[in-house]
């Protein structure tokens, strides 16, 4: 997943314009995107709307644990026909366990956006299909501020990138909130494409061709992969003045395992 574009869920209209933009999954929000009095009708709504989004999976992200919403939203989200429900600020693992155990074969993503969720972050990815790391919340969390650089939350973000990639599953990267900048959008996700990111979390249409762009392997690294595999079977060790090791053997084959995945 390269790519997941939120929409409001007191919104929902605005699925049938996610076909033109092309993600590759949908998160309808009941969290962060509608406010307090509107909970309850955006949360009704899901019932009353069918969750088609042209193709791409549509997920629903519920209200934290131990919010108010939590209980309704999940029942909501999971009677709703989405393809899966997105966890919020996941801190315990006892309580992930419990929604996996609700899920019945449907995806799940746990956010990582607090202190004791990166502390966790192990745990709770064992019962999770995929995940995000959010940094706004986290900061928050922490009593710090955010920089154009991310310094502040790089370790918090490899920390949660290691436990998922010891629990096996991808994991979705922060959001940028500068909706207008692509550079700046441009050259976080080139920063977590190197971290071992899979994707990117979207919060504005613009964002989705950007995201594909980073998380897509380009035509010269495919044709560098497939060369390096070449250079393996040909006795070769040597590829474009570079020694060829077991390294370089694996990484084209996640490059051309990327390749085909977003083909």
């Amino acid at each position: 997943m390269r790519s997941m574009l939120f929409v409001p869920a007191d919104k929902l209209d605005l699925l049938a314009k996610v076909p033109r933009w092309q993600p590759d999954a949908v998160a309808v929000d009941l969290e962060d995107a509608v406010a307090v009095p509107g909970k309850a009708a955006a949360r009704a709504g899901l019932a009353n709307h069918p969750l088609d989004a042209g193709g791409a999976a549509v997920l629903v992200r519920v209200n934290a644990p131990g919010t108010p919403w939590f209980d309704d939203d999940l029942d909501a989200a999971l009677s709703s026909g989405a393809a899966g429900v997105i966890v919020p600020k996941a801190e315990d693992p006892a309580v992930l366990a419990a929604v996996r155990e609700r899920t019945q074969g449907r995806t799940l993503m746990a956010g990582i956006e607090s202190a004791l969720g990166v502390v966790n972050a192990r745990e709770l990815f064992a019962h999770a299909d995929t995940g995000f790391f959010g940094a706004e919340d986290f900061i928050a969390d922490m009593g710090g501020r955010r920089s154009p650089g991310s310094l502040e939350v790089l370790y918090a973000r490899s920390q949660t990138m290691l436990a998922a990639r010891l629990a096996g599953i991808p994991l979705l990267d922060q959001v940028v909130t500068a909706i207008g900048d692509a550079e700046a959008f441009r050259a976080d996700a080139v920063e977590g494409r190197n971290l071992g990111f899979t994707g990117k979390i979207c919060i504005h249409p613009s964002q989705v061709a950007l995201a594909h762009e980073v998380f897509t392997p380009s035509a010269p690294e495919i044709e560098r992969a497939k060369r390096v595999l070449e250079a393996e079977s040909s006795g070769v060790a040597v590829v474009d003045g570079e020694m060829v090791d077991a390294v370089h053997l694996k990484l084209a084959r996640q490059v051309l395992a990327r390749a085909g995945e977003n083909a």
